[in-house]
């Protein structure tokens, strides 16, 4: 597409890209420290990870960090804090891994006491997270769960507010991801928990939190490229995707009376567990992340930051907006 007049959809992914490089430009502090740091050097962003297929592997659902081959990266070493989120109290599902573990380690050494939600089988990867809060000497809540039920999602964000003495920041990021080459290979078993744990998720958490958050307040929804562009093979994955994102659009309209904003970040392939959890099809994992025009994958670290940038306060004006990191290929 090469129109580049002043639309209101130009306008919007130009403020997505500015929030991207505030993102990348302003963690140049140490994490607990006001002391400030070098910027770091530029990287060539086709070369900064591992331009490798993946070999083939695969996990039992929901997969753990610790068992994959090369294990992701999520910012352990890399992620450093400037103090932007000094104060805040963030609930994120699907915190023990991938991006929501990106994103724990982020907002922690930004300042953020943080909760995580998970399942209850990844508990072993949760407390590696745990740990990374706790040396950025923030307080960490751990909140396992099965989150396919109103029941589960009400009682994990009540025990956020109640262990966190408030709540200013949710997450909607955990999901269920499963690969099929053909629709009739999908069952409704595998269709109603998809919907269950992606889209019903997001609109009962959000529900359950609303009425306990101030003005100033952000939501952040985790959709996907697949939101736009869909695979053949994640039919009922895309469609989730798509449903979180008109979601995000909605609330962010309606809750614009509250002083609340809601926006979010549309990975494309970003190297988690979920894709050796199902998300790929058998074989096909060498091909994960290669045909986009950086010639690789992404890794979770390289997101946090629009996580950050979205929740912060300099994004005052920011709200129905959706970030992408697709490696060059897809929307916005």
């Amino acid at each position: 597409m090469t129109d580049y007049s002043l639309t209101r959809r130009n306008v919007l992914v130009g403020s997505a890209v500015g929030l991207a490089a505030a993102a990348s430009g302003a963690a140049v502090a140490q994490e607990g420290s006001s002391a400030a740091r070098p910027a770091k050097p530029l990287q060539d962003p086709r070369t900064k990870y591992t331009r490798e297929p993946f070999k083939e592997q695969r996990q039992e659902w929901p997969a753990l960090t610790s068992k994959m081959e090369p294990r992701p990266d999520h910012g352990e070493t890399s992620y450093h804090g400037s103090g932007r989120l000094a104060g805040r109290k963030a609930l994120i599902t699907g915190g023990d891994s991938g991006i929501g573990r990106a994103v724990a380690i982020a907002f922690a050494r930004e300042g953020a006491d943080v909760a995580i939600n998970y399942h209850p089988s990844e508990e072993s990867d949760a407390q590696e997270v745990v740990k990374l809060i706790q040396e950025a000497g923030r307080k960490a809540i751990t909140l396992p769960a099965d989150i396919r039920t109103q029941e589960a999602c009400e009682e994990v964000v009540s025990k956020a507010i109640q262990q966190l003495g408030g709540l200013d920041i949710l997450v909607n990021n955990a999901a269920y991801q499963q690969s099929k080459a053909d629709i009739l290979e999908i069952t409704d078993e595998q269709f109603d928990r998809t919907f269950k744990t992606n889209v019903y998720h997001v609109f009962r958490f959000s529900k359950a939190a609303i009425p306990h958050l101030p003005p100033g307040a952000s939501i952040i929804n985790t959709v996907s490229v697949n939101s736009y562009d869909p695979g053949e093979e994640l039919i009922d994955y895309a469609s989730t995707k798509a449903a979180i994102l008109n979601l995000t659009k909605g609330m962010a309209k309606q809750l614009a009376k509250k002083g609340i904003r809601v926006n979010a970040v549309a990975p494309g392939p970003v190297w988690t567990p979920l894709q050796v959890a199902g998300g790929q099809l058998e074989g096909q994992m060498k091909e994960f992340g290669q045909d986009t025009p950086l010639g690789r994958a992404g890794q979770p670290a390289e997101l946090a930051g629009l996580y950050v940038a979205l929740a912060e306060e300099d994004a005052s004006f920011s709200t129905g907006t959706v970030v992408g990191a697709f490696g060059g290929k897809g929307m916005p």
